[in-house]
């Protein structure tokens, strides 16, 4: 009875839900820039009957974590949303968060429809955030909606969460969390193909800095290349990444062909196009698993690094430097057989029929502050293909966005129990 009502009310309310995704992607609300869409999202929730809570982060709280997360020049005109439903029941309560920051939406001429436009084509949704993650958002918003609509309350506090930052490494999230936001489970509803994601991996942001010796072109062979170099450092890391993948055994990884990645992301070279370049200086992202150390792994990525430089004549006596940057996103980890994990199967299971795909993502996310710093179980569940997010085209398959606002709306009726 309970599934068939609320089924029947997401139903009822796919039209307001495909609005809403289009009203926030059409509000750019790149990192740095949240103040727009938040104000948005905060009239949909009072809308929605929500006691809505706005304040900016506080930066001295975040200071002594300034390495997970990136402060900046502050967080004006950058707000937190906060959406609170109270109960008067015993149940559970739950935090249901999302991020309303998004990245750039780079060449405007890649994209089919523009980046703002939230065009829908052949049942997507098209634009700069519309997997990554306001859909996630919506669907959190019109799952508790929908619950009330079929005539449920739920028995425990449920706290809609937008917060800023997640893609700078998330002080939206670890300032809720430091604010004294906390519940007895956490859904991040980002975009995992329906998948339920209990583990997630890390990443660390590298800089390497490679010297070489500079000589006139006509001479090269006199100077050293640092991009020779760099090009030798690299083929070495991309062969300590497939070491790495190969010792990694968790089923949960099973499926994802390249489990730790290492990624060169940019690269300055030389300063005259007819001198032998004698610097490089590389930055990428080291990616980790949950139990690895970070200041462990640390020590293993510079320890190849010297291993390779000591096999080669040149970078033997003039050795390359690794230098460790802001943005360092820690792996985490909830059990399988967690209340959390186990109450969102049993949904799935009951609605349709098998068992709910379960697996870890290699990337970094806000899942980690609610587990590590929080003590709150927390995973990741939502619609779209987290290969769309930052890509050209982005967009979220509508059918998908509400079958998860009908499973999340059932979860919370599960987890907090109604009234």
């Amino acid at each position: 009875m309970r599934a068939r009502a609320i089924t029947e009310s997401v139903t009822n309310l796919r039209p307001q839900i495909v609005a809403a995704l289009q009203e926030l992607v059409r509000i750019p609300s790149q990192t740095g820039d949240e103040l727009g869409a938040q104000l948005s999202i905060a009239t949909m929730m009072r809308d929605h009957g929500l006691d809505v809570e706005m304040w900016e982060p506080d930066h001295r709280l975040l200071e002594p974590h300034a390495e997970s997360v990136t402060i900046g020049n502050g967080f004006a005109d950058r707000p937190n949303v906060l959406g609170l439903l109270h109960s008067d029941g015993a149940g559970r309560s739950l935090i249901l968060n999302g991020h309303i920051d998004t990245v750039e939406p780079g060449d405007e001429r890649a994209w089919e429809h523009p980046p703002l436009s939230g065009a829908v084509k052949e049942g997507r949704l098209y634009g700069r955030g519309s997997c990554d993650m306001k859909g996630g958002l919506v669907a959190n918003l019109f799952a508790l909606h929908a619950l009330r609509q079929a005539g449920f309350i739920p028995a425990g506090d449920v706290i809609m969460q937008s917060t800023i930052s997640e893609e700078d490494g998330g002080a939206g999230a670890l300032a809720a969390i430091l604010r004294g936001y906390v519940a007895d489970g956490v859904v991040i509803s980002e975009p995992t193909g329906l998948a339920l994601v209990p583990a997630h991996g890390g990443a660390l942001m590298f800089r390497l800095h490679v010297p070489g010796l500079s000589a006139h072109a006509g001479a090269r062979d006199e100077g050293e290349s640092a991009i020779e170099k760099f090009a030798y450092l690299h083929h070495g890391l991309l062969q300590f990444e497939a070491r790495r993948n190969r010792e990694i055994t968790d089923p949960l990884y099973a499926e994802l062909p390249n489990k730790v990645p290492i990624n060169v992301g940019t690269i300055h070279g030389g300063a005259w196009a007819s001198s032998v370049p004698e610097f490089v200086v590389a930055e990428g992202r080291a990616g980790l698993i949950p139990g690895e150390n970070l200041a462990t792994f640390k020590q293993e990525f510079a320890g190849e690094i010297s291993r390779l430089a000591v096999a080669d004549p040149w970078l033997r006596n003039n050795l390359p430097r690794v230098e460790w940057l802001n943005g360092q996103f820690a792996p985490a980890a909830i059990p399988i057989d967690s209340p959390l994990v186990s109450t969102l199967s049993e949904v799935w299971t009951r609605a349709y029929g098998t068992q709910p795909k379960i697996i870890a993502e290699p990337y970094g996310a806000d899942m980690r502050h609610f587990v590590m710093t929080g003590g709150m179980p927390c995973l990741m569940f939502g619609a779209g293909d987290v290969r769309l997010a930052h890509a050209p085209n982005e967009s979220i398959p509508l059918e998908e966005l509400f079958t998860a606002v009908r499973i999340t709306a059932e979860f919370i009726a599960e987890w907090c129990g109604v009234m």
